[in-house]
């Protein structure tokens, strides 16, 4: 009988679907478990082999936990909300929506065509009005917080009302603006509404802020640090510049100590955990305050090494900080403006990056030094950043390399604070042991007893105090962007008012352009129906705002992150309109047990994922303030590009074999073009592009051959291979076992179809052994199980339960190898062994399982069997095959148990008939017996 795999997974992909076979309930006796994909953004291009690596491991484990006897919960949805669809809206005039659910059919359709063992009831979709709703119910709950430093936790608003109307905000330890001013009980229950409301803006952990922002003019929105490469928008290589606009942010930033001392408690991977540490960038040392010279303004700065204050020669200010233009002099004006323009356009990420180039302009102004009172020139630098700590920091040249390298590129004088220590060296590089000098009242001092003397100093004289900061800063929230979640707001008199979380969700209007307007409003400045009455409490027409009933509403929309950072709690009751989730829901799945996704989100998602789930955990709405005990990464399935080598300056391409010495391009092409031979077809490739459609192509050996290389599987990089083609040639089973073969689940590997062919031919070999069942050769005879198949069914048990529980996927595909091809030659028709070997194959190959599950005579789905017992008896050797030998020259082998004694082992040897047909009737001279070794007769 042929293995037919096109029909039994269409067969089995439906039986799951129609009797949802994976449904998980949010009640059962027995134990849970929670296993998550990060959820995919819908891309038109649909998936490529590359992506599914991940979903594949996880679905591996969530089938082999249902085996176990948990109640598994393994969902799935869709990151719908995005920049992409918006350009292509914004290219062909198509609603978001439309693509967004196209797009949405072919990602769900080719999950389905691998096999997972998604509960599809659970579903959601980021951009769904009924999903967004509890996104806007979150923004909002927020905006009615604020964080308690002495509590370390959010509290409601109305918390601190109550304590500014009764003693003012002098005893408050909250996380709020650096501006923020003092004033008591008497001051605060004196003030307007309006005034009142300002103030509390300054206190929320959602706020309204002028912040810096990476402004992208031709996408026309502002863009996080991670959607911009090399000084450029990731998408479409747009420029993008540095300026100053009205944001929403999150005080995600009140988190930053919770956040880092949280990873000590989950199990995710070290190099996440370290991204996320360095993100966060924890730093003790202390503020110091700097007097401007001629001027009302001070200068703030934050270093870990106070004890350098006395080497200060110089400061840095970032071109974007307040200050610069207050105390430029009218002769640096010039050359400073023209140099703030210039750092506009580069983002903070490169100007981070950027170690080389030294670069900066003097402002004309001097700041006083707290001590000496000495003054010291004030310069702007790109390399100081108005988002880090203060904007500004006092350049200590003689220790910091930097700071070193920009006082010998501009000439500013660098004096010597190390006793015995060469200005052009690393001072820094045994703090402990490097002794201060030239430094007033701390000479000869160490590093420790020198900070803890500068600090004190500093307090004493108002100028400075000791301080922990954080690199970590407040998340701006806000997209000019029509294809995001609206802001439940709506303002009065400028001021932001929350939209009833009963009146939610505030759904997208609808819009004729998704572009700014033409006076640089977002894309919901398009819309003509977007005001909110008061009086009926719905989304009314623009003509009808009279700032009395009926007020604008917000025109930013949220950013991509905001989606994602609830939805693995929502899955947990995901069709309850009443609430998020119930709290019977959260009770019982508690939190994700095991979180599979890239690395690439360890600074995006996941942070903002763990701010919101202890935000959450502070507001009583959740049980744990992290998210998911254990996550891994899984490493990236590289695509082999093929490369036609242009000759430059002309339309001719050279065979990889001819180039030698010739000057040529490497152009991508699309390896569809290519066979396994690396020969390209030549007429396709002229097809493909116009402009090759009459280039000359030089062969070698009458044939065109291309280089390869292996890259990261992009579309841009043609390299692409997509599982459709996999599933129809070699079957899911095939495509699921293939990307587990090819290594640890963490590395990065290439791909290369020609390797498919061994494992689909393991799978043939699979189906045959159980061919017996299917054609009724066995004649329903029951077949007792030998002693060698119950140590290959035992020993393959003992292993790949072993490799399940240490996310070893790739080695346990080769012991199913081993165990079948034993198996094969041991002639097994045991159904003692079969049966149990589908069990351990089934969450890695799921449709053969299920189809030869059936075979045996078996009701139901594979899913719901017991994963085998390990039975370490069968492993243990009860008898010894030993060499029989005569005179050194083994002859023939006998099995005898391992408990008999030499003398039992002779007396058997001897009485063998094939020994005596070897002595031919004499008498041996002598018999040796090493028991569990060897026999030797010597005659």
């Amino acid at each position: 009988m042929k293995y037919n795999f096109n029909d039994i997974e269409a067969k089995w992909q439906k039986y799951w679907a129609e009797n949802q076979t994976f449904k998980a309930e949010n009640n059962s006796e027995k134990p849970k478990y929670y296993v998550l994909d990060m959820f995919p953004y819908p891309s038109g291009a649909g998936l490529h082999v590359g992506h599914p690596l991940g979903y594949i491991a996880s679905d591996i484990y969530a089938r082999y936990k249902r085996h176990k006897g948990f109640n598994v919960l393994h969902p799935q949805g869709y990151d719908s909300f995005g920049l992409p669809a918006e350009q292509y809206a914004i290219q062909t005039g198509q609603h978001p929506a439309i693509t967004t659910k196209e797009n949405i059919a072919t990602y769900r359709r080719q999950l389905d065509q691998i096999g997972f063992s998604f509960d599809w009831s659970r579903e959601v979709r980021t951009s769904d009005p009924k999903y967004y709703k509890w996104t806007q119910w979150v923004f909002i709950q927020l905006f009615e917080s604020w964080f308690n430093y002495d509590s370390s936790k959010a509290e409601d608003i109305s918390e601190l009302v109550k304590v500014f109307a009764s003693e003012g905000n002098t005893n408050v330890n909250a996380a709020c603006d650096d501006d923020v001013e003092v004033f008591t009980a008497e001051v605060w229950n004196g003030l307007s509404s309006v005034e009142q409301q300002n103030i509390l803006l300054q206190y929320r952990l959602t706020y309204l802020a002028e912040t810096e922002v990476n402004w992208c003019p031709a996408l026309g929105t502002v863009l996080a640090n991670d959607e911009i490469v090399n000084g450029v928008s990731e998408r479409g290589g747009h420029p993008v510049v540095r300026k100053k606009m009205t944001q929403w942010s999150m005080r995600i930033s009140a988190y930053a100590e919770r956040l880092l001392q949280g990873l000590d408690n989950i199990d995710w991977t070290d190099s996440l955990k370290e991204s996320q540490r360095n993100w966060i960038g924890k730093s003790v040392g202390a503020s110091a305050v700097f007097n401007v010279n001629g001027h009302d303004e001070t200068i703030e700065v934050f270093t870990t090494r106070p004890d350098t204050i006395f080497g200060v020669s110089f400061m840095t200010l970032a071109p974007e900080h307040d200050l610069v233009s207050k105390i430029t002099t009218p002769e640096q004006k010039a050359e400073v403006e023209a140099y703030i323009e210039a750092t506009s356009k580069r983002s903070e990420r490169d100007r981070m990056s950027d170690v080389k180039t030294i670069s900066g302009v003097f402002t004309g102004a001097y700041a006083e030094h707290p001590f000496t009172k000495e003054p010291i020139q004030i310069w702007i630098g790109d390399y100081v950043l108005a988002s880090y700590g203060t904007g500004a920091v006092m350049a200590v040249p003689c220790g910091d390399q930097r700071d070193y390298d920009f006082a010998k590129h501009f000439d500013i004088e660098i004096p010597n604070i190390f006793e015995g220590v060469d200005i052009s060296e690393e001072a820094f590089a045994d703090k402990d042991k490097t002794i201060i000098a030239n430094s007033d009242f701390i000479n000869g001092m160490n590093y420790k007893k020198a900070t803890k003397r500068v600090i004190y100093e500093l307090e004493q004289i108002g100028q400075g105090q000791g301080k922990t900061n954080y690199r970590l800063r407040d998340a701006v929230f806000s997209r000019q962007r029509y294809w995001g979640e609206p802001f439940p707001v709506y303002y009065v008199n400028g001021l932001p008012q929350m939209i009833d979380v009963k009146h939610l969700p505030i759904e997208l209007p609808e819009v004729e352009k998704y572009l700014p307007t033409e006076t640089g409003e977002p894309p919901l400045g398009n819309a003509t129906v977007w005001a909110w009455c008061t009086e009926t409490n719905s989304v009314v027409d623009n003509e009808k705002i009279n700032h009395t009933s009926v007020f604008p509403l917000e025109l930013n929309t949220m950013p991509g992150w905001a989606g994602s950072s609830q939805y693995f709690n929502r899955y947990m009751d995901p069709n309850n309109d009443d609430a998020i989730f119930s709290k019977e829901a959260i009770d019982y799945w508690q939190q994700v047990d095991l979180y599979i996704g890239g690395s690439e989100h360890a600074t995006g998602h996941l942070l903002y994922s763990r701010f919101w789930q202890k935000f959450m955990f502070d507001k009583g709405y959740v049980n744990h303030d992290e998210f998911a005990k254990k996550l891994i990464n899984q490493g990236m399935i590289l695509g082999t590009s093929a490369f036609a080598y242009r000759v430059e300056g002309e339309n001719k391409f050279l065979s990889k074999g001819l180039i030698g010495d010739s000057k040529v391009q490497p152009i991508h092409a699309d390896v569809s073009f290519v066979n396994s031979s690396d020969e390209l077809d030549i007429e396709a490739f002229k097809n493909w592009r116009t402009e090759f459609k009459d280039a000359q192509f030089v062969l070698e050996d009458g044939l065109y051959k291309v280089g390869r290389d292996v890259e990261k599987m992009s579309k841009s990089k043609y390299n692409v291979v997509n599982p459709d083609n996999i599933c129809e040639d070699y079957g899911a089973d095939s495509l699921r076992l293939y990307e587990m073969f090819l290594g640890p689940l963490e590395q990065y590997k290439p791909w290369n179809t020609a390797g498919i062919t061994g494992v689909h031919g393991f799978l043939k070999k699979l189906w045959k052994l159980y061919v017996p069942f299917m054609d009724g050769s066995l004649s329903g005879a029951e077949v007792k199980p030998s002693k060698d198949s119950l140590k290959t069914l035992h020993k393959t048990i003992k292993k790949v339960e072993e490799d399940i529980e240490n996310f070893s996927f790739n080695t346990s595909v080769s012991t199913f190898m081993i165990a079948v091809n034993e198996l094969t030659a041991q002639k097994c028709t045991s159904r003692d062994i079969l049966e149990p070997l589908l069990v351990l194959i089934s969450p890695y190959a799921p449709h053969i399982a299920e189809e030869l599950w059936s075979a045996l005579g078996n009701e139901g789905s594979i899913s719901t069997a017991s994963f085998p017992e390990f039975d370490e008896s069968h492993l243990v050797e009860s008898s010894k095959n030993y060499p029989i030998s005569f005179n050194g020259k083994m002859r023939f082998t006998m099995e005898l148990p391992l408990d008999m004694s030499k003398e039992d082992i002779e007396t058997a040897v001897l009485a063998n008939e094939k020994t005596q047909d070897q002595l031919q009737g004499r008498t041996p001279k002598k018999v040796i017996v090493v028991p569990g070794k060897i026999v030797n007769i010597v005659g």
